[in-house]
């Protein structure tokens, strides 16, 4: 029997992978890539009788795969807080599936757990920008502020590492920062000892001070579109780009594209942080969107489609703070 660990490779995915690995360690056949390489599954090649485990990717977007291999006989444990469409009753399927703005994947195996490791799940909710959630969790368990300050920041640096369009744009391949970090029970610890935690800020600071330079492209009425060169460091920064500027300006909703390899653009999109919702519906509009209420992405939008997305972006937030309901901003 095969078992396969399945997950996105950003703080979310990687953290919650680890929760799950130190509780239960497994020797298994790691799948992962950057944030927008979702369709993992597939690139599993599991049998009857095999095992595969998912986290922090759509089942939506998995939907065909992860049919074909309950099909084929695998067991599969699924583990997200995507949009994952209707998943029938299956005996070889498990899964814990919660869409809700204020969790994360992360979370969900915590609780699955039942609070087993929770440093690391709160390293995963922050390096997913979840920092309310995040911060309830510390005040749970009564960290100071030091410990808050130190977890949130390797979230984030975890979280930044998964960003870019190719392997070439990346600090280090998700896979290997996993295997970094898989022997620290102690987020702290491995933050002490690691020197790729220290590698991984430094670029992070560096990529921001570039995109703090950046004027939006265009700025609607309840939201702001950015578009970045077409370099390395752009492709980075795009995402934490996005929750920089959702934090500064709260009631707007902000999306920042980039240069892809197709001739178009990438897409980063957040709904206001005062009304977390909508942003994964602009983007579903699109092929290859997608994403969770308060943040999504479309990995390709063709340059004559950018006037229809700023329609969309238009349409979902007419005005500051305001997202509208799903069924009034369909085509």
């Amino acid at each position: 029997m095969k078992h396969f660990d399945v997950f996105n490779g950003d703080a979310d995915g990687i953290c919650a992978l680890h929760q799950l690995r130190l509780a239960s360690p497994v020797d298994s056949v790691l799948v992962t890539g950057m944030k927008r390489d979702i369709a993992l599954l597939d690139r599993v090649d599991a049998a009857a009788g095999d095992r595969v485990t998912v986290l922090d990717v759509s089942a939506h977007v998995n939907r065909t795969a992860l049919f074909a291999l309950l099909d084929r006989g695998a067991r599969v444990q699924y583990f997200d807080h995507h949009f994952a469409g209707h998943l029938p009753a299956h005996p070889r399927l498990h899964a814990s599936i919660d869409t809700s703005a204020e969790t994360c994947t992360s979370l969900l195996v915590d609780e699955y757990l039942h609070g087993l490791h929770p440093l690391w799940a709160i390293v995963g909710a922050y390096g997913d920008d979840l920092a309310q959630p995040a911060e309830a969790y510390a005040d749970r368990l009564a960290l100071g502020e030091t410990q808050r300050r130190r977890l949130r920041e390797l979230g984030e640096a975890i979280a930044y590492n998964a960003y870019g369009d190719c392997e070439a744009d990346l600090i280090i391949h998700p896979r290997e920062l996993y295997r970094a970090l898989a022997p620290y029970v102690d987020p702290l610890m491995f933050m002490d000892d690691a020197p790729i935690c220290r590698r991984l800020s430094e670029q992070k600071s560096a990529d921001l001070g570039l995109a703090a330079l950046a004027e939006p492209e265009l700025a609607l009425a309840g939201a702001t579109i950015y578009i970045l060169p077409d370099d390395p460091w752009a492709r980075r920064v795009r995402g934490l780009m996005a929750n920089e500027l959702a934090k500064r300006y709260a009631d707007l909703a902000h999306a920042v594209l980039t240069h892809n390899r197709d001739g178009g653009y990438t897409v980063s999109v957040r709904a206001p942080r005062v009304s977390p919702s909508g942003a994964d519906a602009v983007c579903r509009k699109f092929h290859a969107g997608g994403g969770r209420l308060g943040a999504a992405g479309i990995n390709h939008l063709p340059q004559d489609a950018l006037p229809r997305f700023a329609r969309e972006m238009d349409r979902a937030f007419p005005e500051p703070g305001m997202a509208v309901p799903p069924q009034a901003r369909d085509i």
